[in-house]
């Protein structure tokens, strides 16, 4: 997509500090790359609780640099800290541009969310507890913070079989659709609707990350002239390669539905697809009509 340069004055970015060096195409340090895979899929495909999923690592990830606080680098400099950084912050912007006077029209109150670029090591949410750069990128609504490593756009390129900067993009704007449903309320009902029945917990998990997909489809359908030739295809390769049902059966593992926490690939693309024809947010309210 051809998005506008990022202004600092109309997004909120930080930087939990670098937590050692890494460069996109680069290895993190303290685990190498076929674990970082794995508790990445591990995180942003099956909704493992960020402290589980380093739990299982916890042996690999005692070498590696912690992360306490945020670095002292201002927004500008977060954004220019690589061609991922700064593609992350033209996203975000866009990302506030379209879905700001959506909120105003509905008469719901909007506020930005914090993109929170980190590098390696742990990161410090302000209220979901500690993460490491293998747990992928996730949304934490407590602080309202969107955080990616973007050393992980490395591993979706390989997971998905592309490269191109919508698979990347399409990420970002998932965890916004979690930010979505935040600022509405409706992830507060899944999560109560979650506690009161846990036997259908797995369920509505996969709605809302369907619906999250949704929304991301929905802000490049509203930014549609942005769109370039390959685009939605990046889009669909991305969404197939981290359903559910692909990455048990890439495991080698037997398809087991009970435990789908994101969808189908299946379900997935046809999320992204609808949101993007449709460009209308209505579309997406079909995954939680009784």
């Amino acid at each position: 997509m051809k998005l506008r340069r990022f202004d600092t004055s109309k997004i909120k970015v930080r930087s939990s500090g670098s937590g050692g060096s890494r460069i996109p195409g680069g290895r993190g340090g303290g685990i190498g790359i076929g674990t970082l895979i794995i508790v990445a899929i591990a995180y942003f495909v099956f909704g493992a609780d960020p402290m589980q999923t380093l739990s299982t690592v916890q042996g690999a990830q005692e070498g590696m640099p912690s992360q306490a606080g945020q670095s002292s680098l201002s927004e500008e400099q977060v954004c220019l800290r690589g061609p991922y950084a700064t593609e992350a912050c033209n996203a975000l912007q866009s990302l506030n541009e379209t879905w700001q006077p959506e909120f105003a029209r509905a008469g719901i109150r909007f506020e930005q969310p914090t993109l929170d670029l980190f590098t390696g090591g742990r990161v410090a949410t302000q209220g979901c507890g500690s993460a490491s750069s293998a747990s992928g990128p996730f949304y934490c609504p407590a602080d309202m913070g969107i955080y990616i490593d973007t050393g992980f756009y490395d591993q979706l390129a390989r997971m998905a079989g592309t490269g191109g900067d919508f698979a990347r993009l399409y990420v970002i704007a998932h965890e916004y659709g979690h930010h979505i449903q935040n600022l509405t309320g409706l992830a507060a009902q899944v999560r109560s609707a979650q506690q009161q029945n846990p036997g259908r917990a797995n369920q509505l998990q996969v709605l809302m990350e369907l619906q999250a997909d949704c929304y991301a489809g929905v802000w490049a359908g509203k930014n549609r002239d942005l769109i370039e030739r390959g685009d939605l295809e990046e889009g669909m390769r991305a969404a197939s390669s981290i359903g559910d049902d692909t990455l048990q059966r890439n495991a080698g593992q037997r398809i087991n539905p009970e435990g789908f926490t994101h969808g189908t690939s299946a379900q997935r693309m046809d999320a992204l697809r609808s949101g993007l024809e449709s460009a209308d947010d209505a579309v997406c309210d079909r995954y939680f009509q009784s």
